[in-house]
Formats: structure tokens, sequence, C-alpha cells
């Protein structure tokens, strides 16, 4: 199975990772959700509004850009995302609700990965949290892309077996 451990004399270091046996997966897929990056996901395009906007202002990203969702930026950050679940919650039982911020019915401080993070722990943030999109982050903490189901099932089916 693994290598044979060369005994170490006691007070002398052992590099923790000199003995280390890679992990055996069971597919390739469960190889390429723990050793790849969310970077090589499909995670753009991606539409952007600013925390001032208003609830219209998004449904109108959204129709222009045919997406489900928008981030709601502040500064830069992801403040908030803002769904077509937010719209079927919040929005569509009164039309009076399109003039008013964005920020009344967005998610705010959504949950988030790095591009250096795994699949693995963005498919798990979506399972656990039960999150249709989560915005993914450059390592300047800049939202760069967004997952969602659609992206996240294409991504899967190209390394299914």
């Amino acid at each position: 199975m693994g290598r044979k451990r060369n005994p170490v004399e006691p007070g002398e270091f052992e590099d923790p990772l000199s003995n280390y046996d890679p992990p055996a997966y069971a597919d390739e897929l469960e190889r390429v959700l723990c050793e790849t990056e969310v970077s090589q996901m499909p995670i753009r395009p991606l539409a952007f509004i600013e925390k001032s906007a208003s609830v219209q202002d998004a449904l109108d990203v959204m129709a222009k850009y045919e997406c489900s969702c928008v981030v709601v930026q502040d500064a830069g950050r992801a403040a908030g995302i803002f769904s077509a679940r937010d719209v079927l919650n919040k929005i569509a039982h009164d039309p009076a609700t399109r003039t008013q911020p964005i920020t009344d019915f967005m998610t705010h401080d959504p949950r988030t990965v790095y591009v250096t993070d795994c699949p693995a722990k963005a498919l798990n943030l979506m399972a656990i949290g039960g999150f249709r999109h989560i915005p993914v982050l450059d390592v300047d903490d800049k939202v760069v892309g967004i997952l969602g189901p659609r992206r996240t099932t294409e991504f899967l089916q190209e390394h299914l077996i």
C-alpha cells in the first residue's frame, strides 16, 4: 500500500511530509474535486450592481445579461447577492418594491470561495448552506466570478467517468 517508513531516533526531527502517502481517490471526479482549484471551473460571466442600486436596476441587469443573480458591490467588495429566488420570494407579490433599495432584499455578506479553493469546498458550501450561487473571490477579496448550478453541473459533467 504505502511506502515503508524509516524509524526515527528519539529526539530526532522528522519532517511530517516525508512519510506522506498521497490520498487514494475513488475516481477521477473525486480527485478533481479535491485537487483542482475553483479557478478551473466556469465562473464567468458575472453581473454586478452597486449597493446604491434599486430593485428595478437589479432586475434590468438580470434581464439584460439573462442571468439569475447579480453580485451587489460596495467599494469593489461583495456586499450581497440578489437572485431570482429573492425576486420570487420577496419582490413578485408587491410591484411597489421595485423602487426600493436592493439592500432591503439582497442576501447580505454572502458566503464566498476563493479561486484557489478546491471545488469540493464550493459544492459543500452550496449544499450545506442551501445556496444556488456563490461569489468567487481573488486573493485580494475582489469578486471575479460566480458559481451557480448550471456552471457547476457543466464542470461535473466534464469529469464524470
